[in-house]
């Protein structure tokens, strides 16, 4: 998988989305589903640190709904990211990504990605098979000039996208986690596989933007490694309940700070018993 871009808000916000995998053992095994239903919807807000200066960079929003795949029940998320008016004069900014998991194992089935991103536009499409033990990702990239390139590759640990590990991996339990606890996993954005690492952090409670509320939060770093040395990418804050809704990112770019809030929520599946005020 090629690295990412980190002048690209939208490539850095879908790594964010694998927030989660820090609850997850990524063998392709069965899992049941008991942080969300069909008809969730979260919405974030997007800000970047123009010289010292917090300003509104766009938003995004997930949602997820039931659907039927190849015959089988499945749910179907959703992840759109938009740049807003005053960002677009800088850097225009349009991501859908979509993906697809049965309902009955939680395991990856389509994952797709259409990107808009200055004036480059890809598209990236990755259909999920298992047979003989083994997870295959057929991956197809097209690039901003409009050529075509083909891939399969395999594993023995399921090979997630960067949507449907975070759905899996909700239902997870961290109990048992303590501080520097590494996790790895394998992940294809559409035009590779690649191993990644998550580290967790610990709890901490955190009050979001302008006060509005305070959440009991698990906190996660995806860390990449520059000639042995860490480097820390996004920063996670999820809540610690059953949910395991993300509240804030903290994103670490070479060109400054991105941070992204949660505004708004509908269609949560338990009580976010996480939120203390």
């Amino acid at each position: 998988m090629r690295n990412v871009k980190e002048t690209r808000t939208g490539r850095v916000w879908a790594l964010v989305m694998a927030l989660s995998l820090v609850l997850s053992a990524a063998r392709a095994q069965s899992v049941d589903n008991t942080a969300f239903k069909s008809g969730e919807t979260l919405q974030y807000d997007l800000y970047y640190n123009w010289k010292f200066v917090w300003v509104k960079a766009g938003s995004a929003s997930m949602s997820i709904t039931s659907t039927i795949y190849n015959g089988q029940p499945a749910y179907r998320t959703r992840l759109l990211t938009r740049g807003s008016s005053q960002a677009d004069r800088f850097f225009v900014l349009r991501d859908t990504l979509t993906s697809i998991v049965t309902q009955a194992d939680m395991l990856p089935r389509y994952y797709s990605k259409t990107d808009l991103e200055d004036k480059s536009y890809r598209q990236r499409n990755v259909w999920f098979s298992y047979s003989n033990g083994r997870a295959h990702a057929r991956q197809r990239y097209i690039n901003p000039h409009g050529v075509v390139s083909w891939k399969t590759e395999s594993d023995n640990l399921c090979i997630f996208d960067m949507l449907s590990i975070m759905l899996r991996a909700r239902s997870f339990d961290t109990s048992g986690y303590k501080k520097g606890h590494k996790i790895k996993f394998t992940m294809t954005d559409g035009d590779g596989i690649s191993t990644q690492t998550l580290i967790y952090r610990g709890r901490k409670n955190l009050k979001m933007k302008n006060g509005s509320a305070t959440y009991r939060c698990l906190v996660l770093s995806f860390v990449e490694y520059e000639k042995g040395k860490e480097k820390e990418v996004v920063t996670f804050y999820v809540t610690d309940d059953k949910n395991h809704i993300p509240v804030r990112l903290d994103l670490f770019l070479r060109i400054g700070t991105a941070k992204a809030y949660l505004v708004g929520h509908k269609g949560v599946r338990n009580p976010i018993t996480s939120k203390i005020k």
